[in-house]
């Protein structure tokens, strides 16, 4: 969809640093990398997020991504003021030059002398305004009185945005000139530090790996105000929804947008498209589609071992499926599309834990003593009314917000009461019995990961954090296609020379068991034409195409001859037992997994390879079953150069292996509960050797 892989939006600030817990008006970055949303990011200070935008690009350039930064200030100035500094007409020389005498800490900067600095060259009344520090400032005024501007009050493209403030102000409700002055300089920084590999725009042709573009979220204003209404805080909303809006962009729009002139003002990307990065920041977010060539093998590459063949697969994926809010009470099994933050603290207000009576500390002496009740209680969802009186104690009970003044709860078992007072025995330990606010979760806490796959435990803490909805990928869509004129339909009448089609329903209900939506695409004949018709009915309605049989270098062996075809297809000859061919390829610009038409050989595939590369491509990350280490009840020597899968089960604490290790004999199968794994090397094995074994469940079959 893009000319670009990896979408920031920086929401910046020109104040002081704004501490450890998120908040509004602070720095929020926003970032969409291969399609792939990520929780909006919070940077206290300018110095935190010159350091954050350095390692981000480093790593943008190492992994070879190109990179669309998006700042939410001006780049430019108005027209005169540029060349009226350094002499001549390039607005980043005028970065530099503000740069070298910009002086910046998280507590304290110089933007406004150097402001003062910069009016007094031109007679000490403007064009900068609006002093923030409580001194007075000589040529930097409070206010506009007396106030003139040598340069025009707005650029050209501020007089087409509607509501936008000019450059000039650098304090006060709206000001956006702070964070020109303490921006400007960063952006300068990084420009040298990525010299050559930095372009700016519109100053400069976006010819290089990384650009810098000025765009504001004032523009999807409309959306960003419904985000608001959810619960999310408006700096974090409107850099997570500019930055998808810009990664759903088609690239003829956004070539479009790009196509001005301003070479020394300056210009806001997106201005006059507005309805458009709206249309864009509404549509679920879809990855960019894989290459052809994602699965080819270095030069020279033959019998590839397990562990190399499941670190490529893992380098050529990355999730491959669009994002959707969901309700909650549909929310259960689904892959969290990004970090999820609690809406409200857990509890939200302090509270009782038991039963009994509050009090404030200071009113406890040591030995017997009495204090009067006061009238009324505080229960869950009915808090006491008012402030508790110094030397008195209030009923309350498990749950209820603990009333004012009171920080201290005793146990109703632990003192007697007639009604009008209670007796106890002191001293009490302070805060004894009480939950303290947010003592489970706090506000804005990161509570649940991208990528976990949500659970009934889930449901409770997002309900009880305020969340409604969550942004989850949506399911990951596998289709699954049998191939063979040797097949026939399950319960059908089948030839002498026929087998029935088991592979097709066991792939099919593996996909159901890891969580996916399986596609029956039914089987094809041996016929290239057919085939090539099946698959492209596949790619059509599904993410992911699973295959068996046709996988190898035969006569009939049409789904290897096809992708061939249109250089899309790697036959990876892995070194294990049973398995070894395992077709790799794109069809439709959907990843094909071509597994042997052996049952056996087919299954062991498809846990091995293909259900960590579903899990990458659904967004749940790359995860790899974890076996147990358990003594073997069998015997067997084996030979160097493949790692080998035995049909296995426990008993009495033992692995026992099938009697036979044919790939053909479906019955081990259903008879075994996972897999025992020998390694690649030689070994031998008799009762009592270590083995691994891994359930047919680390698999989440």
């Amino acid at each position: 969809m893009s000319t670009f892989d990896t979408f920031v939006m920086v929401d910046w600030s020109g104040g002081n640093d704004r501490g450890p817990t998120p908040k509004k008006d602070a720095i929020w970055v926003g970032v969409v990398r291969q399609g792939h949303s990520i929780a909006p990011v919070y940077l206290r200070n300018r110095q935190v997020a010159e350091l954050w935008l350095e390692a981000l690009i480093a790593e943008e350039l190492a992994a070879g991504r190109r990179l669309f930064l998006g700042f939410d200030f001006p780049f430019g100035y108005p027209m005169g003021f540029c060349r009226a500094l350094t002499g001549g007409g390039d607005p980043l020389e005028l970065w530099d030059w503000i740069a070298s005498r910009i002086q910046d800490a998280p507590k304290a900067n110089n933007r406004f002398d150097l402001a003062a600095e910069i009016n007094q060259r031109f007679g000490g009344r403007g064009p900068f305004w609006g002093n923030g520090l409580k001194r007075d400032i000589a040529g930097l005024a409070r206010r506009k009185d007396g106030y003139h501007c040598p340069f025009p009050e707005r650029r050209a493209v501020e007089q087409a945005a509607k509501g936008a403030f000019t450059c000039w102000q650098l304090a006060g409700a709206g000001a956006v000139g702070s964070q020109v002055l303490m921006g400007l300089p960063v952006l300068a920084r990084l420009r040298q530090r990525f010299h050559g590999q930095v372009a700016v725009w519109p100053f400069q042709p976006l010819t290089t790996p990384v650009a810098f573009v000025e765009i504001w979220p004032g523009l999807i204003n409309p959306i960003v105000k419904i985000a608001e209404q959810t619960g999310e805080l408006r700096d974090a909303a409107q850099v997570r929804l500019v930055a998808r809006a810009l990664s759903q962009l088609h690239p003829d729009a956004l070539a479009e947008m790009l196509d001005v002139d301003a070479p020394e003002e300056g210009w806001i990307l997106g201005l006059g498209h507005e309805d458009t990065l709206m249309r864009a920041a509404s549509e679920p977010l879809q990855p960019p589609p894989l290459t052809n060539d994602c699965f080819a093998l270095p030069a020279g590459a033959h019998w590839t071992p397990v562990d190399d063949a499941l670190e490529n697969i893992r380098a050529r994926l990355r999730p491959f499926v669009g994002q959707e809010s969901v309700a909650l009470d549909t929310a259960l099994d689904r892959v969290l599309a990004q970090d999820v933050r609690a809406l409200r603290a857990n509890p939200p207000l302090p509270n009782t834990a038991v039963d009994g009576y509050g009090m404030r500390h200071v009113d406890i002496a040591e030995g017997p003593q009495t204090l009067p009740l006061v009238q009324g209680r505080s229960a869950a969802g009915d808090p006491f009314e008012g402030v508790l009186p110094a030397g008195h104690a209030v009923r309350v009970l498990t749950g209820a917000a603990l009333p004012d003044g009171v920080d201290t709860v005793i146990l109703q078992e632990d003192v007697t009461t007639d009604g009008a007072a209670i007796a106890f025995h002191g001293p009490l330990k302070k805060g004894a019995n009480t939950r303290k606010a947010g003592e489970d979760v706090d506000k804005d806490e990161i509570i649940l990961s991208a990528g976990r796959r949500v659970t009934p435990a889930d449901l409770a803490l997002l309900a009880a954090t305020g969340h409604k909805e969550v942004d989850v990928f949506q399911r990951l869509r596998v289709a699954v296609v049998s191939t063979g004129d040797e097949l026939a339909e399950a319960g059908d009448v089948a030839r002498a020379d026929q087998i029935y089609d088991a592979n097709r329903p066991m792939l099919l209900g593996l996909i159901r068991r890891f969580g996916f939506v399986p596609v029956d695409m039914g089987r094809a004949p041996d016929d290239r034409a057919d085939l090539s018709a099946f698959l492209d009915r596949a790619a059509d309605q599904a993410d992911l195409i699973l295959t068996s049989g046709g996988a190898s270098a035969g006569d009939e062996d049409h789904l290897s001859a096809l992708l061939n075809e249109t250089g899309a297809m790697a036959l990876w000859r892995i070194a294990i037992k049973p398995g070894r061919p395992l077709a790799l390829g794109i069809w439709g610009g959907k990843p094909v997994f071509g597994l042997p038409g052996n049952p056996v050989a087919a299954l062991v595939c498809a846990l091995v390879f293909a259900r960590p590369a579903m899990g990458l491509l659904a967004g749940e990350g790359w995860r790899i079953a974890q076996a147990l280490t358990v003594p073997a009840g069998f015997s067997k020597s084996k030979k160097p150069g493949r790692r080998e899968y035995l049909r296995a089960r426990l008993r009495d604490g033992k692995a026992e292996v099938f009697a036979s290790e044919g790939s053909g004999r479906i019955s081990g199968l259903s008879w075994a509960e996972g897999l025992v794994e020998l390694p690649d090397e030689a070994v031998d094995v008799t009762p009592g050797t270590p083995v691994k074994f891994y359930p047919y469940g680390a698999f989440g079959v």
